[in-house]
């Protein structure tokens, strides 16, 4: 059992303000560092100094090395979604949401470097699935301006009365301990997936490996996360009864159910997994929020 004490140095050695701004700094510059280094490799290929991975196209596109310093910037993210778990259920799914749009994101940089220009745009592969990514994003985009549209005006209706109750201060330092714990499985998971990536990469075949570790990490990391709803679900029961709140949190589980399902298809059922789980939190949280206006109106 943690103490409140190791808790709180914990938590503030990991997750303050503070610390933060640190990690931001030091992933921008290693995200910047990563994309020059890969675009190195790529000139260093092209014109035969260099050529390490002769098989595989990851290296032959300079598109391709903005795929490098944004798996960084996803790692980044990754920690602000831990970082904003003791603040509302809401923006902490938000999170779990622009997570999954930057991962379509930084695979449509993947798919333009492998784009094939030609009037038979629907017959290859590559083309297909670039077409797919793109308005998979802008979908995405739009349903996570209108969630976070949605979610501020439940946080401005909610907030003002209820912020100060011990009821929901308890309930914080709760998720406080939960985001405090989450940091080192993160790292673990982390760590796990890059040492599977070293002792099973080969140079012929790292656009395969690329995608696996892709797959592998988040689908781990979602299934903690999953894991984490579901308490934070139980939790909410010592604090709240009410069925509108007990729908909307279910609903949210099922959202990142679908999100991590999602890892484990390829091609366009992947891009409908990833649709259908923001779709659905955003129709839960809409329905939420209407239920809430009409139940004060009483």
């Amino acid at each position: 059992m943690i103490n409140l004490l190791s808790y709180k140095t914990l938590y503030n050695f990991a997750l303050s303000e503070k610390v933060k701004l640190k990690i931001e700094k030091f992933i921008l510059v290693v995200a910047m560092v990563s994309f020059l280094i890969h675009l190195a490799i790529i000139y260093l290929k092209k014109y035969g100094i260099w050529n390490p991975f002769e098989d595989s196209n990851f290296f032959d596109n300079p598109i391709a090395a903005i795929y490098t310093p944004f798996s960084f910037i996803l790692v980044y993210e990754v920690y602000l979604l831990i970082f904003y778990l003791p603040r509302s259920i809401t923006t902490y799914i938000t999170k779990q949401y622009e997570i999954i749009t930057l991962i379509v994101i930084r695979r449509i940089f993947k798919d333009l470097s492998n784009l094939e220009l030609s009037s038979n745009w629907f017959d290859i592969k590559n083309d297909i699935t670039f077409t797919y990514d793109i308005i998979t994003a802008l979908i995405l985009f739009f349903m996570i301006y209108v969630f976070s549209y949605l979610r501020e005006t439940l946080d401005d209706k909610s907030s003002l009365n209820s912020i100060d109750s011990p009821e929901i201060k308890q309930f914080i330092s709760i998720k406080k301990v939960m985001a405090t714990l989450l940091i080192p499985i993160f790292v673990s998971i982390g760590l796990l997936t890059f040492g599977r990536w070293i002792m099973d990469a080969a140079p012929e075949n790292l656009s395969a490996v690329l995608k696996d570790v892709n797959s592998l990490f988040f689908d781990e990391f979602f299934a903690v996360l999953i894991i984490v709803d579901v308490l934070l679900l139980l939790v909410s029961f010592f604090y709240t009864d009410q069925f509108h709140k007990v729908i909307r949190n279910s609903g949210f589980i099922i959202s990142t159910i679908l999100i991590r399902m999602s890892f484990s298809v390829d091609g366009v059922l992947n891009n409908i997994l990833i649709f259908a789980s923001v779709a659905f939190g955003l129709g839960i949280l809409w329905i939420h929020n209407k239920f809430a206006k009409n139940l004060k109106l009483e």
